[in-house]
């Protein structure tokens, strides 16, 4: 008897385990496609129209009320749209695998984006974009991002839009960058001639890292945009994912920055830290510095480090996949957010045009997709299937005991 109990014990631990693995990858797809959904809703009026040519007809163009040039500012706002979108994901549509109804929308985005691309570089078409002026390169630069991210595109694009997408990119090296996170831009658009095999000026590249890594690292996992130190959300918007991208290509086809990237890893763990105590326990942050009606984009960092898998040590994923989707909740699953037709309006907890700069228009909220980074992992990555976590300020603010917090100094 006691014979046969022994073997039905482990007759069933193999039954246990599939059973186990079975509730682990349910959990897993349906986190993911709560993201999913939300990624459709705000990056599908943007892709379905330009693929079938007719942004330019049905795009609304609300831009600041304190805009400093509205008629520019407009016309720059196609590729602003394209531009940030395909930057947040462009992982997305890299990644294979989810449920069914993941692997349907992905094929679908993969169509669009193909046919976006395609449309945005041939200038016989009606929505060719503006590539020539100063707001241009900021967005051709989230334009190769995302290509960057999602070689499987770049591979899928025939050779006519290659060639012309190579050819508007090289337009951009006319266009001199501002002083500040903008050398980053020009930067970025090198490294993505870099990575495709094509000729890149390694000049451009190296005055942006060493400008940021030998002038502007101000201390504690922050760089200044500039001269001078502003206390905004640019370290993430731009500064610090650009950097680690444009190193790690750098560094992975020339070898060249190694002590730079060793370097950056330990300021990227750092403003890691500091991203995610930003984040409030009802999903919230501070709504501090320009360019705040990005939305979600404010955690363009820690997607990023999520999504590459480099989060620090004592942060776990799950932790981080529970309070970026907190911020997604708060910020893009309002009704308020969108139009009656589904477009993103200006504002951070709703329609609230008093919060925008003078830069910006309707596309430039699209980079509120860099959230959707970790979509780029597979669906068996931890972030995804682990049971959840609460992060620093849920955890915080319902008593629990947690870590301290600490400044970090490079040695």
């Amino acid at each position: 008897m006691k014979k046969d109990i022994i073997k039905i014990f482990f007759f069933c631990i193999p039954l246990l385990t599939s059973v186990s693995a079975l509730a682990q990858e349910k959990f897993a797809d349906e986190n993911r496609m709560k993201w999913v959904k939300v990624l459709d809703k705000v990056a599908r009026p943007v892709l379905e129209n330009m693929a079938n040519n007719q942004l330019r007809d049905v795009m609304p163009t609300e831009i600041s009320p304190v805009s400093d040039n509205p008629k520019n500012r407009i016309a720059a706002q196609y590729l602003e749209a394209v531009g940030r979108t395909l930057s947040g994901i462009g992982p997305w549509l890299q990644q294979e695998g989810g449920s069914a109804e993941e692997v349907r929308l992905r094929n679908q985005y993969r169509k669009w984006a193909i046919a976006a691309i395609k449309n945005a570089t041939d200038s016989t078409q009606k929505d060719f974009v503006l590539w020539k002026g100063a707001q241009p390169l900021v967005d051709a630069s989230f334009f190769a991002h995302g290509i960057i991210r999602a070689p499987w595109v770049w591979e899928h694009l025939d050779e006519t839009t290659k060639r012309n997408t190579i050819y508007w990119l090289r337009q951009t090296r006319g266009i001199v960058p501002g002083y500040t996170n903008w050398i980053l831009f020009s930067g970025m658009i090198e490294a993505f001639f870099l990575k495709y095999g094509y000729e890149y000026n390694p000049l451009t590249i190296e005055y942006g890292v060493r400008t940021f890594m030998y002038q502007w690292y101000v201390g504690d996992g922050m760089f200044s945009d500039g001269d001078r130190f502003h206390m905004d959300y640019y370290n993430s918007f731009v500064i610090q994912p650009y950097l680690k991208e444009i190193i790690d290509i750098v560094n992975s086809k020339t070898g060249r920055y190694k002590s730079e990237k060793e370097k950056l890893a330990k300021i990227n763990d750092r403003y890691s830290e500091i991203q995610e105590r930003s984040i409030n326990a009802d999903g919230s942050f501070p709504a501090y510095g320009r360019s705040i009606v990005y939305r979600s984009g404010a955690f363009h960092h820690l997607a990023n480090m999520a999504y590459k898998e480099q989060l620090p040590k004592n942060m776990f994923p799950s932790q981080v996949r529970e309070a970026l989707f907190a911020v997604i909740q708060k910020t893009l699953l309002p009704a308020a957010t969108y139009d009656k037709n589904g477009w993103m309006v200006i504002g951070l907890g709703g329609k609230q045009p008093g919060l925008a700069d003078v830069y910006n228009n309707q596309g430039s909220l699209y980079l509120c997709t860099e959230v959707f980074l970790p979509l780029g992992l597979p669906p068996d990555a931890p972030f995804w299937k682990d049971a959840p976590k609460p992060w620093s300020s849920k955890a915080i603010w319902n008593g629990e005991d947690f870590h301290g917090d600490h400044a970090m100094e490079l040695k």
